[in-house]
């Protein structure tokens, strides 16, 4: 009997132990002790990085928008036979969706405003990236990233891939635990578990000291226009991060030191009037102009997801719930928000942490 009652005991504890590890809700860190047993902290510290909490306000969610075709008419009501209030022209043309109706012969129909309506046929509802970078809760004990590309991992540096291997979809976080430079020249990162990925397939961000003229209690983001990254801090600390697509070779975003000075929960962009590059877009959310003298900004982009590669006419594109909570942020900031813009060299990384081998890790 007391063997069977020693049994039941070991057993309820590995069941309560089963029950601790995978239960969702349970915030639990658990180890085994020889003596005592399975022991549990109840209120482990949090992780270095979780994914950002949405906003409770957000109006991201209840938004639609759409591209429209090149040349269209736009009705005065949802017929063909409605006057035409004006025709599109071409171009990048993206709006936000007001509604949608049905007339008598069944066609759906969009409002853009209020007093004109599309056909359906006639634009491209477009999804918005549901990417977002990731909230620090505290400094980042080695360098971080995301897969920018879905790719095979090698199980050496240098190697050639192994298709029969899992591949990595695009926006795979990691941690980087070591980094070599291989035979064919490119910085190798050992990604965790054994798992090294080239670096032209990867977007790596480090902590980056404060530049000269930012105060240590300021609020400042970096754009890394190599690693197509960003970075906010609050004086030292490093507190968010994600991904961002800058502007295109022909259409620069220039480096340099600045500051937000313009703000704008929502805005319209165009420009290139009659050039094959025109573009008009309505409400861009969380805008935020650094650099004035080139009309440059910060901003969501709901109009593609390319982020970790340049995409854009200058300005810093970034997913839309990334630019909602860097606007959050630091709406309150001490100061106005500096934006440090510059071309990272990864080879500092690489020399950096091969001089020390701080890459302790899976």
């Amino acid at each position: 009997m007391a063997r069977f009652a020693r049994y039941s005991s070991i057993i309820g504890l590995l069941a309560g132990a089963l029950f601790l590890f995978t239960k969702p809700a349970a915030a639990v860190d658990c180890y085994y002790h020889d003596d005592l047993g399975f022991i549990c902290d109840a209120n482990p510290p949090p992780p270095t990085f979780e994914q950002p909490q949405p906003f409770l306000n957000s109006f991201l969610p209840d938004v639609e928008y759409a591209r429209l075709n090149d040349l269209i008419n736009v009705h005065a009501g949802p017929d063909r036979d409605e006057p035409i209030v004006r025709n599109v022209g071409d171009g990048f043309l993206f709006v936000t969706l007001q509604g949608a109706v049905r007339n008598d012969a069944g066609e759906l129909w969009y409002i853009i405003n209020p007093g004109e309506y599309v056909r359906s046929d006639d634009l491209r509802v477009v999804q918005d990236s549901e990417f977002t970078g990731m909230v620090a809760n505290r400094q980042p004990e080695r360098p971080f990233g995301w897969m920018i590309v879905d790719y095979w991992y090698s199980l050496n540096p240098g190697d050639e891939v192994d298709e029969s291997l899992p591949k990595l979809p695009r926006y795979t976080f990691f941690e980087v635990y070591d980094a070599v430079v291989a035979n064919d020249g490119w910085i190798w990162y050992n990604i965790g578990r054994g798992r090294w990925m080239r670096q032209t397939y990867v977007s790596v961000i480090d902590v980056t000291p404060r530049p000269d003229g930012i105060g240590p209690n300021d609020y400042w983001v970096e754009v890394d226009l190599y690693e197509q990254s960003f970075t906010a801090y609050e004086g030292d600390r490093l507190v968010y991060a994600g991904l961002v697509s800058s502007g295109l070779n022909r259409w620069p975003t220039y480096e340099g030191l600045f500051q937000v000075e313009q703000r704008f929960t929502t805005t319209k962009m165009a420009g290139a009037e009659g050039k094959v590059d025109y573009y008009f877009v309505e409400d861009v959310p969380h805008t935020m102009y650094f650099d004035m003298k080139n009309e440059i900004a910060l901003h969501g982009a709901y109009w593609h997801d390319r982020f970790g590669y340049k995409h854009s006419h200058g300005c810093v594109n970034m997913p839309p719930r990334d630019a909602e909570w860097i606007y959050n942020w630091s709406e309150e900031a001490p100061n106005k928000l500096w934006v440090y813009v510059h071309t990272s060299d990864p080879y500092v990384i690489f020399e950096r942490y091969d001089s020390t081998l701080d890459f302790a890790g899976p």
